[in-house]
């Protein structure tokens, strides 16, 4: 079994999410444990406590990492099929510290001319910064023509 505990905050936040209950039970039983036992026994009740959770979780924390991933490639596809059907209208705005905004029904994106870099929101919510490919050089160019 490889624990190898090298991850991002998201990973660790959604294993926890993942498993809030089962790890606050075990937390309160080590706390029991710990104020009731008073002899190497504790540790050892511990030891197996944590083994315990770790096994009970029936997943890696690279699992969950994996799902992740995948979550993030499907909501990225959605996001660049509704780019391409929702060109038409776009809008381009110039913004007052040089950088631009490109808004449709769904998608909003913000960017420094002459970049290959922009951030991208779909439905509100920050798919973070994607470089800029052909679909998104479209959607740019289509809202400017636009506007």
């Amino acid at each position: 079994m490889n624990f190898d505990f090298n991850y991002d905050m998201d990973t660790w936040v959604q294993f926890f999410k993942d498993n809030w209950l089962v790890l606050a039970i075990a937390l309160i039983v080590l706390f029991l444990v710990i104020k009731i036992v008073k002899t190497v026994v504790k540790w050892a009740i511990v030891a197996v406590i944590l083994i315990g959770v770790v096994l009970y979780s029936g997943y890696t924390l690279e699992d969950v990492k994996g799902i992740g991933a995948k979550v993030a490639e499907s909501v990225k596809q959605e996001a660049v099929t509704a780019m391409a059907g929702e060109v038409k209208d776009a809008t381009y705005t110039t913004n007052s510290d040089g950088t631009f905004t490109v808004k449709s029904k769904n998608i909003e994106i913000n960017g420094n001319p002459g970049d290959n870099e922009v951030k991208v929101s779909f439905q509100g919510a920050s798919l973070g910064t994607w470089k800029i490919d052909e679909t998104i050089q479209t959607l740019i160019d289509q809202a400017k023509n636009n506007s």
